[in-house]
């Protein structure tokens, strides 16, 4: 089994202490290692090798209730309640300004006056727009219907009318014409006979003249009639009838538009006075959140007794301090178990997994151990660290603590220990002995008062001794002080 690149960024980091501690110590001018070399020697006998995890952490309770700030933007604490208090349900705990939300409220209200003053008109400006709107349509049609039932009377009724009053004045006129000639001819006799005078004679020659001339004039009115007035008279009517047609089109539009315009500045006013009424009503809502209640019943933990900052530990919460929304301010444990919180270094996390089995160290009950078991293991690091530091990634661990004592409280600082693996009948050497250069990974073995390098391969480790699979047999001696330069052959 061969040591994964974590394991090999452990063993460095701990040869590196290592051999700056042997550097520290004074050395002869010219020699390549320590006047003292520090030696371990490989026992035949297997040994058990207990791999762990080791990481600091703090605890908090597993249910708990978190009271957040909701209020948007920065608001400043009033009052709240001692850390610690056992609260009720309903029992205040923290009371925000309110004076800029109560005159916004004020500010709002007018608001939604206006709005509902302006939607009123609205309204009431479209009922009479659509009143003004049928009305003109309605006349507008009864113009259209006038036009064309004074086109049908005269087509139907007057036109007929007056030819009918041309023919038969022709028909007179015809009848008098004829009896006129009668007469006349009849004059003429008598006068050639000597029983009238000349002056009845021309009295007769005069009316039949005049007859002749009125049955010319009626002929020629049924002609003007029939070829100029009827003509012009029925255009005109056509022509009066598509007018108010176009007119009725034109009215009928423009009454759908205006009805359109005052539905939609209705629309408008509408949606103006619902979004001032929502304002309105999230002004109310904003007032509301600036006292916060207890939901249930418990301790009162403040949230900065243990939140961590990269600037250092978060100021305390106190009357006065400004907050931020969805700022964390207190939480209300809901239940007695208890969970341990650490962050486990990138080398280690392919030792964690769900289920494994662990002990809690608190540090406020020295000599006392819990039994926990990791519950869960964050997907991506901490965001935090890695913007602190670019190649440090932390990863977010939850322990479930599987024992419960009444002096466990959330914030307590912890130890943890992850068991990984429980080896036995193992060949081990202390990680210190262990050197990596160049891909190699090897020790400096003494044999006949000679140091020379032996390549090795490792297994597992943890924060003492490490496995060896393959390189070393029992009796060898390695040197747990590698030389820095050189080899003495």
């Amino acid at each position: 089994m061969k040591l994964s690149n974590k394991q090999a960024v452990f063993l460095v980091g701990t040869l590196v202490v290592l051999i700056l501690i042997w550097w520290a110590v004074p050395q002869e001018e010219g020699r390549t290692q320590t006047a003292t070399p520090l030696t371990h020697l490989v026992s035949a006998e297997r040994r058990t090798l207990e791999v762990t995890v080791e990481a600091a952490g703090s605890l908090r309770a597993r249910d708990q209730v978190v009271i957040s700030n909701t209020l948007e933007g920065r608001t400043t604490i009033l009052s709240l309640v001692e850390e610690g208090t056992n609260v009720s349900k309903g029992d205040k705990l923290i009371e925000l300004d309110a004076s800029t939300l109560q005159d916004r409220l004020i500010d709002q209200q007018i608001t939604v006056q206006n709005a509902e003053a302006s939607f009123v008109q609205a309204r009431e400006n479209l009922e009479v727009v659509k009143n003004q709107a049928q009305s003109d349509v309605d006349e507008a049609k009864l113009a259209v219907t006038y036009a064309e039932d004074d086109l049908k009377k005269y087509r139907e009724g007057e036109f007929p009318n007056e030819k009918k009053e041309q023919l038969s004045q022709i028909a007179v006129d015809e009848e008098e014409l004829r009896r006129a000639e009668e007469k006349l001819e009849w004059s003429r006799v008598l006068f050639d006979e000597k029983f009238i005078s000349q002056t009845e004679l021309q009295a007769d020659e005069l009316a039949a003249q005049k007859a002749g001339i009125d049955l010319e004039l009626s002929r020629s009115n049924l002609d003007l009639l029939l070829k100029f007035t009827h003509v012009r008279r029925l255009t005109e009517l056509n022509a009066e009838v598509e007018k108010t047609r176009m007119a009725l089109e034109r009215i009928q539009r423009k009454a759908k538009a205006s009805v359109i315009q005052a539905q939609a500045d209705l629309n408008a006013k509408q949606a103006l006075l619902e979004r001032e009424r929502g304002r309105l009503s999230k002004t109310r809502d904003e007032l509301n959140k600036t006292v916060l209640v207890a939901p249930q019943d418990g301790i009162v933990v403040y949230a900065t007794s243990f939140q961590r900052s990269w600037r250092g530990n978060n100021e305390p919460l106190t009357a006065g301090q400004e907050v931020r929304e969805r700022q964390e301010l207190i939480y209300l444990p809901s239940s007695g178990t208890m969970v341990a919180q650490t962050q486990i270094h990138e080398s280690n996390l392919e030792k964690v997994e769900l289920g494994q089995k662990a002990r809690v160290y608190v540090d406020s009950m020295p000599g006392k151990s819990f039994l926990a078991e990791v519950k869960s293991v964050a997907v991506f690091p901490d965001a935090t660290s890695s913007w602190l530091n670019p190649d440090l990634k932390l990863y977010r661990t939850d322990l479930e603590l599987l024992e419960h004592d009444d002096a466990l409280r959330s914030g307590l600082n912890c130890r943890i220990e992850i068991d990984v693996a429980h080896l036995e009948d193992l060949v081990t050497i202390p990680v210190q002995a262990v050197v990596i250069d160049g891909g190699r990974t090897f020790v400096y073995c003494r044999k006949d008062g000679r140091v020379q390098q032996q390549d090795i391969q490792l297994g597992q480790s943890n924060e003492s001794f490490v496995e060896v699979i393959d390189g070393l047999q029992p009796g060898d001696r390695v040197q747990l002080n590698p030389p820095v330069t050189g080899t003495e052959e």
